[in-house]
């Protein structure tokens, strides 16, 4: 007998332990894998701003699935379709990109869920998610294991986060603070006192109303500050970022001359 999946993320969102993560946005198995042993406690699988689409997505998870590390799946947009393929696929818990409304985020929580709870189409014979049926009773629990993360990151969104963060099925609440600084008219300046004004505040609603907040942003300062406001789930850095720095220093450090 299979043993069904068990969702390790979901479950530390409910203690007190902050979980701290790692984007990948390179697209590739092979740098996933190498980037899930290195003790973060969760990677996000990146398909909006990442050349990710389904089958490297499936090589993602498959190349994390023996590490003590939870992968989060954010997808390009999310449709009920790209839902129901990326569940199928064994994702247990998304991140959705640009929610703005609280029924925005009610149709994202009927899409992860079976009739007649939900709208998410019944196909677990030829799903990985089930182990091809080899799980048991896996229609009747796929839905205790999932979890919905929905990303804030628009003026309207804020206007609209008490209800977001409320809506049954939400498990928490991610803030972009890249597009949210663009929003607040600070492009490329997440920093701004504005924007952390706007994020502390957005944190502190999102807590109110009984849900996990999360951010991600490789500015230290930034993460420390949300850790200490009460950030459940953050993410401190991306494999592109660290590939692209790390090999900018190291040429550097031989091809300028030496005092």
């Amino acid at each position: 007998m299979i043993e069904p999946p068990v969702n390790r993320f979901k479950r530390a969102l409910a203690g007190d332990k902050p979980q701290i993560g790692l984007w990948l946005s390179l697209a590739d198995p092979y740098c996933a894998e190498l980037c899930a042993g290195a003790g973060f406690d969760w990677v996000v699988i990146d398909a909006e701003h990442s050349p990710n689409d389904l089958r490297s997505i499936l090589a993602c998870l498959q190349a994390v699935a023996p590490y003590p590390v939870h992968p989060i799946v954010r997808p390009a947009f999310g449709d009920t379709v790209t839902i129901k393929r990326l569940l199928d696929i064994g994702a247990l818990t998304l991140l959705i990109p640009m929610v703005e409304t609280a029924q925005q985020a009610a149709d994202l929580v009927a899409a992860m869920r079976y009739p007649p709870a939900g709208v998410r189409g019944v196909g677990s014979l030829s799903a990985r998610a089930s182990r091809w049926s080899r799980v048991p009773n896996y229609l009747a629990n796929a839905e205790r294991e999932l979890c919905l993360i929905v990303q804030v990151e628009s003026q309207r969104a804020l206007d609209n986060l008490d209800e977001i963060a409320r809506t049954p099925g939400v498990d928490g609440v991610f803030v972009g603070p890249s597009d949210l600084s663009a929003a607040l008219g600070h492009l490329g300046n997440p920093s701004h006192p504005d924007v952390m004004a706007a994020i502390e505040q957005a944190i502190g609603r999102i807590r109110a109303a009984g849900r996990a907040a999360g951010i991600m942003t490789p500015d230290e300062k930034l993460a420390r500050f949300s850790l200490q406001f009460g950030c459940k789930f953050v993410a401190v850095g991306a494999d592109a970022a660290i590939l692209a720095r790390g090999t900018e220093a190291l040429a550097k450090k031989f091809k300028e001359p030496q005092s």
